[in-house]
């Protein structure tokens, strides 16, 4: 599937620089983010792609629902959060990658907090590059909603 949409304008570029691919390295040319990489399953120092996939698409996932909030003027709780669990996956001689959201917005009715999810994987754009590409599951979590 190609990206038929030209940008306006970009925004920012990432630049990393990885050596050793699961067993390596991986540095931005800021110097921001430097980090060893280690498998999973294995003992190390490092964190591995789908960790850094998984606290990327959080924080982005999350931004996004401060974005629909704004334009919706609903006032986030301070607590929120988003738990993301990224599964590497193997079928036969396939790997692939499943993932789950898990948003907690205590306080909000349900039905506001919903929206705010569903505005969120409209504009997220890790939401919009997974979608249909991978399975993904979003799931509003905890039982503190304000009753309607």
């Amino acid at each position: 599937m190609t990206n038929t949409t030209k940008p306006e304008k970009v925004l920012y570029t990432a630049r990393i620089h990885t050596t050793g691919g699961r067993d390596g390295a991986a540095q931005s040319d800021d110097r921001h983010l430097d980090v060893e990489l280690t498998p999973f399953g294995v003992q190390g120092d490092g964190t591995n792609p789908e960790q850094l996939f998984a606290a990327g698409w959080s924080a982005c996932f999350l931004s996004a629902i401060g974005l629909a909030a704004g334009k919706m003027k609903i006032v986030l709780p301070a607590s929120r959060a988003i738990d993301v669990e990224v599964d590497l996956c193997r079928t036969g001689g396939s790997f692939f990658l499943q993932a789950r959201l898990n948003v907690s917005l205590p306080g909000l009715e349900r039905a506001v907090a919903q929206s705010l999810v569903d505005a969120a994987d409209q504009t997220c754009p890790y939401s919009k590059a997974t979608r249909g590409n991978i399975d993904v599951t979003i799931n509003l979590v905890g039982d503190e909603f304000k009753a309607v």
